[in-house]
């Protein structure tokens, strides 16, 4: 029922104006994006660091419709990884990317087409990675755009083997994807996915996500890569553990992760347990849509975002 009402508000200048303005919700978005610009994103990034977190960053910015907007977006990421590079952060903070920011949305009329646009436009990013002395990860969108982002995946890897993927728990594919990308130097991120997807591709009900998302993670845990676990949830944090502590995982050969501002003390305790957690931290002035559009994606987020807010564990 919040869908399309959310989908409406995230497109409406006027009421992100309102909402930036108002105290309340001026926290609210601190508290989950901490800037829009390289140097805000920077410095979260030093104090997360400093805590002892790891950082994947994402420049806000997705469904690109305009050949300049995707090349903007390319100069920000080069423009973070050097500053990374600058304050040595690199070793621990890498990128996240969207490839539909960065041109694989634009039509086939457009030169070279949006798939091969987004490719080059990805190289780009990963050189500047590799460059700077980090990674990459490039985060998975609605399900029209797999086979599109994983083929893209296989190019990169060609010259960057060590570029990430994600891969999410809630389409039915995604378990046989997992057994495909569980090979000696694969990093793979696997969340449950927040797309609201149709039954014919994805997981309908919240328990048959959990299980698929358990399945997923057994094929990561036994297999030769390195999995980023990608997860709020306290019992699929507890059984990742488990799973880990089973297929005689040391420290230091996956990580969990979780998103700025959700769970800072769960956060804490992992890191301070002496596991590897990375923090997801999305920055740009496109904060507004992302904040809507998670929340539309799924509407039960709405609930779990105000809990945060309240009991930040």
């Amino acid at each position: 029922m919040l869908r399309q009402p959310l989908l409406m508000l995230s497109r409406s200048r006027h009421v992100q104006e309102l909402v930036s303005t108002m105290p309340v919700s001026s926290g609210i978005v601190h508290s989950y994006v901490p800037g829009e610009t390289t140097d805000a994103a920077v410095t979260a990034s030093e104090e997360l660091v400093a805590g002892g977190m790891w950082v994947t960053l994402d420049f806000l910015g997705e469904d690109t419709l305009d050949v300049e907007q995707a090349e903007a977006t390319v100069a920000a990421y080069v423009e973070l990884l050097g500053e990374l590079a600058h304050r040595g952060l690199a070793r621990r903070a890498e990128v996240s990317v969207k490839l539909s920011a960065v041109g694989q949305a634009l039509p086939d009329s457009v030169a070279g087409g949006g798939h091969k646009i987004a490719l080059e436009n990805a190289r780009t990013i990963c050189r500047a990675a590799r460059n700077a002395g980090t990674t990459v990860t490039l985060d998975m969108e609605d399900h029209t755009t797999t086979d599109s982002t994983l083929a893209i995946l296989r190019e990169l890897r060609k010259d960057f083997p060590e570029t990430g993927a994600v891969l999410q728990a809630a389409l039915h594919r995604t378990e046989a994807d997992c057994r495909a990308l569980a090979h000696e130097g694969s990093r793979v991120r696997l969340c449950k996915g927040a797309y609201l997807e149709p039954e014919e591709v994805a997981f309908q009900d919240r328990i048959d996500v959990d299980r698929s998302y358990v399945r997923c993670l057994k094929v990561l845990l036994a297999g030769q890569g390195y999995p980023m676990i990608a997860t709020h949830d306290p019992r699929m944090i507890e059984i990742a553990g488990s799973l880990a502590s089973r297929y005689g995982r040391e420290r230091g050969t996956y990580e969990f992760q979780m998103l700025y501002g959700i769970r800072p003390l769960e956060q804490q305790r992992l890191a301070e347990s002496g596991e590897t957690m990375r923090v997801y931290l999305p920055y740009g002035t496109e904060w507004y849509g992302y904040l809507m559009r998670r929340l539309a994606e799924r509407p039960a987020n709405l609930s779990f975002f105000v809990k945060s807010l309240v009991s930040k564990k």
